[in-house]
């Protein structure tokens, strides 16, 4: 069977190992998706950009906040929270209880 296409993008993937993983690098997460470690940079860029992530440097590391009340951005879909896809994805979502994900551990 010839694989051109999945159902979850890049974007996906990465947001869903930085949900299960908080301090998880770049370069972890392009190894075990199988894409560059500049292409898991410009998708966490975009992350933070679109408010799906925050970026807080501890020492020499990122740790990632996720904020899963964020709603997906397809016009059809904008509806759905993020924790929502998470969860189908069978990610243990890692909640710190704020405000802005609260919705996530419920």
């Amino acid at each position: 069977m010839d694989e051109k296409w999945t159902f979850i993008t890049n974007h996906g993937l990465v947001l869903s190992h930085i949900a299960q993983n908080p301090s998880i690098t770049a370069r972890e997460i392009a190894l075990t998706i199988g894409i560059t470690e500049r292409t898991t940079h410009k998708i966490i860029t975009d992350l933070e950009q679109a408010d799906y992530i925050k970026k807080t440097k501890v020492g020499r590391r990122n740790i990632y906040d996720v904020n899963f009340r964020n709603h997906l951005r397809h016009h059809s879909k904008k509806n759905i929270e993020v924790s929502t896809i998470l969860k189908a994805l069978n990610v243990t979502l890692n909640v710190q209880p704020t405000d802005e994900n609260q919705s996530a551990s419920a």
